[in-house]
């Protein structure tokens, strides 16, 4: 008979193939930007994995990793269990655009969020990294993104079209926007860093 945790489901952890691939130059740049002392929120966390290799790698992180999804809660609880170190909390339901905890943010992280999600999340995720955040903490985006209107590569332009079938409300954001978007709330692009498979890191810092 199999167990039930408190979202319903079955403590299966999840594995992403892209989460693997990524997760270690995710936690680099994420190392280069933060310090070795910080309090992480991940929204978006998906299967985990993330969650878990950066919790591993910076003892000195308190990572705090969030989504909405009944499955995805009970994988990053399964991955937590079974290999968590004591820095990688209990995970939370959090929907960007509705209340978040309480307190002051060194670094909140989204992997692959803006583009699977309705443009105002976006909005509301900047608007909150804009109250959230310490000075100079960092809002640290990952994903695919347009530059000056134009996708970076072909594969990228197929996904976006693949993206808008499945939810005309998604859809690969262009960078100038977003982070004219941040603007209005108090951010700044610190860096863009060129990631694999045609991704970028946008790290922001709350002036």
């Amino acid at each position: 008979m199999s167990r039930t945790n408190r979202w319903g489901t079955s403590p299966t952890p999840l594995s992403s193939p892209a989460a693997v691939r990524n997760r270690q130059p995710i936690l680099e740049v994420l190392q280069a930007v933060l310090p070795e002392q910080a309090e992480v929120l991940e929204l978006a966390s998906g299967s985990g994995e993330h969650a878990l290799h950066c919790a591993t790698a910076m003892p000195g992180w308190r990572w705090q990793p969030s989504d909405l999804e009944d499955e995805s809660l009970a994988s990053i609880e399964a991955w937590r269990t079974a290999y968590g170190p004591d820095n990688l909390a209990t995970p939370i339901r959090l929907d960007a655009s509705r209340e978040w905890p309480d307190g002051k943010l060194d670094a909140i992280v989204a992997i692959n969020l803006v583009h699977i999600s309705p443009w105002q999340v976006t909005e509301a995720l900047l608007t909150r990294a804009g109250e959230k955040l310490v000075t100079q903490g960092v809002l640290y985006l990952y994903g695919p993104y347009r530059r000056d209107g134009r996708h970076t590569a072909s594969s990228n332009a197929a996904f976006d079209a693949d993206l808008q079938q499945r939810d005309p409300r998604w859809g690969i954001r262009d960078l100038g926007t977003v982070v004219a978007e941040a603007n209005n709330q108090g951010l700044v692009l610190d860096r863009v860093v060129e990631m694999p498979a045609n991704n970028l890191s946008l790290v922001l810092r709350r002036e």
